[in-house]
């Protein structure tokens, strides 16, 4: 077992927590690993019904956790599939069923299995994409999503040391085939990163260092957010002076404006940098738009969101306006 994971895992020692199992080989790894040191967990295990060997893969996590005396909680996707965006669906409706889970079950955390070759592979990604710094500090060992804290124990373990161990110890995995499509970028990012190293000299341990450092980065700037988004954001929509944003360096304005969207739209996720950054400047002037499921709207020099479909006026509005 990973000494750096023992390490991390100390943190949740006697707190209840789910662990989210695919039957791949990290997800695997991190149960048996789990079962090994914690008293406390349970497996969360999602069918989508999307491949043949959905029932084969959720059959074997049912088994290997009787195996290691791990409660096993399995989840159906049923209804209708969309035609498009299936794989952002398919996710979405896997964390909202674990998610329900854990909130009705009071547990605090769930723990994924994202690894450190993950990491690195989502931090080429958004550096492609030309992303901020939070883009490429990449995952968060822990994070909030529908007030469930989202752990992720493996960012410091590789995918050759998982793999190996499963391996040395017999322990049975399945591959996705979508891991070897070289359709998606992040397949292609993984069959030829190895150019980083052989070529370039840029090692795993370099790469995982620098998004360490974006990540410190990244943390304090959200501590300089929360305080402004507590200054100015009421339970239901933020009213501010435009001075109040436009007064903020680039970076923090932009993450400013774009946790307040979450928050008040409800999305998992913030718009793109880019969409962001098309706000600002629509906020240079008297404006009315929608981004995030919010309405934005600045009156002279005042800016109000609200949630999409809500009143914009800004009359009755007086708590916590900056």
């Amino acid at each position: 077992m990973n000494q750096n994971f023992k390490d991390f895992i100390q943190k949740y020692t006697d707190k209840p927590i789910a662990v989210a199992v695919s039957g791949g080989v990290d997800s695997v790894c991190l149960l048996c690993w789990l079962a090994q040191i914690h008293k406390n967990v349970v497996c969360l295990h999602v069918n989508h019904g999307l491949r043949a060997a959905a029932d084969t893969e959720t059959k074997y996590v049912s088994d290997l956790c009787k195996q290691l005396n791990v409660p096993c909680q399995v989840f159906y996707w049923t209804g209708e599939k969309p035609q498009t965006g299936l794989e952002a669906a398919a996710r979405d409706a896997r964390y909202k069923m674990m998610i329900d889970y854990c909130r009705e079950n009071a547990i605090d955390y769930l723990m994924v299995a994202h690894q450190a070759d993950d990491q690195i592979e989502t931090f080429l990604m958004n550096l492609g994409r030309g992303s901020g710094i939070y883009g490429l500090a990449a995952m968060k060992t822990e994070s909030v999503r529908d007030g469930i804290k989202i752990v992720r124990p493996l960012l410091s373990v590789s995918r050759a040391e998982i793999k190996k161990y499963c391996d040395d110890n017999n322990i049975k995995y399945f591959a996705d085939e979508m891991n070897d499509d070289t359709h998606y970028t992040r397949v292609n990012i993984r069959k030829n990163r190895h150019v980083l190293s052989d070529t370039l000299g840029i090692s795993d341990a370099r790469l995982l260092l620098a998004i360490e450092n974006l990540g410190r980065l990244r943390d304090a700037l959200d501590n300089d957010i929360d305080h402004l988004i507590t200054s100015v954001c009421h339970k239901h929509y933020a009213m501010f002076s435009d001075s109040f944003l436009f007064d903020l360096s680039p970076d923090i304005r932009l993450k400013l404006l774009g946790t307040l969207i979450q928050k008040i739209g409800g999305d998992n996720y913030q718009p793109r940098l880019k969409s962001l950054a098309c706000a600002l400047d629509k906020l240079s002037q008297d404006t009315q738009f929608t981004l995030g499921h919010c309405t934005i709207r600045r009156l002279k020099s005042k800016i109000l969101i609200v949630p999409e479909g809500d009143k914009t006026t800004f009359r009755t509005r007086h708590e916590k306006s900056i």
